[in-house]
Order: C-alpha cells, then sequence, then structure tokens
C-alpha cells in the first residue's frame, strides 16, 4: 500500500544527508553544551540494535586536557583537540545480560506482556552464549555503526560538523582512558564546528552496487 509523506521532512533529510560531509578542520572556539550533546545522543539511541539490547555506550571527551591526552592516540589528528568534543563508541559485549531489565521497561510501557518477555529474555540469553565472545563483537559493531550514523545526521541537523575516526590506537586509548575488556570499541567521532568545509567527494554510481535478487559479480 503506498503512503504519501510530508514533503517539508523529506526535504529536510535530503539537505542533512546530502550536505553531511567528513569535517577534519574545526573552529576551537566553539564549544558545545553537555545539554545539546546529550540530546543529540538521545536521538541517536533511537537507531535499532540486535534484539534491542541497545550495546551502546558512550565517552563524552569535553574538557581540553584528556583530549590533549587523546591527540598522540589518535596519531595528531589536529581534530580531537579543536573540535568541541570527541565521542568514543563503544559496544558492550555483555549487554545480553541486561535482557531481563531492558524487556522489563517494555512490559511496564505496556509494549509486551510478561509472557513475551520471558520468551525473548530467555532466547537472548541463550542465543548470545551460543555465539560466543567474538560473535557479541561482531554484532555490538555492527549496532555501534549504526547508532554512530545516527549521531552523525542528528549533529548536522542542528548545524554541526563530524567526522567519525577510525585512525587510533586502540590498545592505547583502552589504558589511557581505563576501557574494561568487555567493551569493544567501535569509533571515535569528533563534533563540532568547521573552520573550514569538508571536501566535496564522489561516490560509485548505484548499478555499480545494487543487484536486484541475485548477486552478480565480475
Amino acid at each position: 500500500m503506498e503512503t504519501t509523506v510530508d514533503k517539508k521532512n523529506v526535504r529536510d533529510y535530503y539537505s542533512v544527508v546530502r550536505e553531511r560531509r567528513s569535517v577534519r578542520h574545526y573552529d576551537p572556539s566553539v564549544k558545545i553544551s553537555r545539554e545539546e550533546l546529550t540530546e543529540m545522543l538521545e536521538e541517536a539511541v533511537l537507531a535499532p540494535s540486535s534484539s534491542n539490547l541497545q550495546p551502546w555506550r558512550f565517552l563524552v571527551i569535553d574538557e581540553q586536557p584528556l583530549k590533549e591526552k587523546l591527540l598522540p592516540i589518535a596519531y595528531n589528528q589536529q581534530q580531537v583537540v579543536d573540535a568541541a568534543a570527541v565521542i568514543a563508541v563503544l559496544g558492550d559485549k555483555n549487554a545480553y545480560l541486561q535482557a531481563d531489565a531492558i524487556y522489563q521497561s517494555a512490559v511496564d510501557a505496556g509494549y509486551m506482556d510478561e509472557e513475551r518477555k520471558q520468551l525473548l529474555v530467555g532466547n537472548a540469553l541463550r542465543g548470545y552464549e551460543r555465539i560466543g565472545e567474538e560473535g557479541r563483537k561482531d554484532v555490538v559493531l555492527i549496532d555501534g555503526g549504526l547508532v554512530s550514523l545516527q549521531f552523525m545526521l542528528s549533529a548536522k541537523a542542528r548545524g554541526y560538523d563530524t567526522v567519525p575516526m577510525a585512525g587510533y590506537n586502540a590498545q592505547q586509548f583502552r589504558e589511557a582512558f581505563d576501557i574494561p575488556d568487555s567493551y569493544a570499541t567501535v569509533m571515535l567521532i569528533a563534533v563540532g564546528k568547521a573552520s573550514q568545509p569538508g571536501h566535496p567527494t564522489t561516490r560509485l554510481p548505484i548499478e555499480a552496487v545494487t543487484f536486484w535478487n541475485r548477486l552478480e559479480t565480475k
């Protein structure tokens, strides 16, 4: 069944996704309040996650001495110290152990009954135990990617800029910021206001990356 959509919302969405750039040069004088960063994270966590277990965890680094501490760990990328904050996106590989509390909140909200809750809790505990730590790491990396992009789009919608960063020494980061072994490191995201716009990029034509019903490779 076809549905109609609000054209204003579609235009707003188009402007956000089409204007987002990976920005590496930030105005160090621009600050973002913790209240607004929290609002962006609240919007980000509306992203989907496996079994709704929401394994993402965020370490928000907005104090200048800590950004300076992070700088060499991130291979001296200047955006680390010039951006308003750096969000370290982490994934809790043991998030499935909170299944009971998560599904209980759905019961309390009237979204499911107790019988359904018990079924889902049992499935989560058995399933995530079965796949082991490496399997759980794969899951939280996927979920971490989803929440990261949603954060970046939320930031852009508010007029801020971001850059996702995989270029850092994960082990040194763990040691410097006391990241427990049960957390996977997903990425760092610098967020602030661009001092130079991100450069435009090209994309492969959609025909080169899309297949219908069967994969055709050469």
